[in-house]
């Protein structure tokens, strides 16, 4: 179960390994929104959006729905977006203490600008 579990984890973060697509599941926490609409937000050329959204939907991350002649998106589950969230968080975090050690850096001794 616990490697069930893994694999299901790494699949995941797999299907998130592109900026496009994570910008894809960054927009659809606020809702459902047509593939013309993402597009115009993450810009790309038309096929390159599809197989985008193709990865997320294998990866049951987001579901399609059409009608008419549009294709609509949404996150398949909506607490999804407390995973980029977390990352956000994860990232700000670590970038906090990048910048508070750069700046201890220079307050002990950063006068030599090339740094030696």
């Amino acid at each position: 179960m616990l490697h069930t579990l893994r694999m299901f984890k790494a699949g995941v973060f797999k299907a998130l390994a592109h900026p496009t697509r994570v910008a894809v599941v960054e927009y659809l926490r606020f809702g459902e929104m047509s593939e013309t609409r993402l597009r115009e937000k993450i810009g790309g050329e038309p096929a390159e959006l599809a197989q985008h959204l193709a990865v997320l939907t294998r990866k049951l991350i987001v579901q399609a729905r059409s009608a008419g002649d549009q294709t609509y998106y949404r996150l398949r589950d909506p607490a999804f977006a407390k995973v980029l969230e977390a990352m956000r968080e994860y990232f700000l975090d670590h970038l906090n203490e990048a910048i508070a050690a750069l700046r201890q850096e220079q307050q002990a001794g950063g006068d030599d600008p090339a740094g030696g």
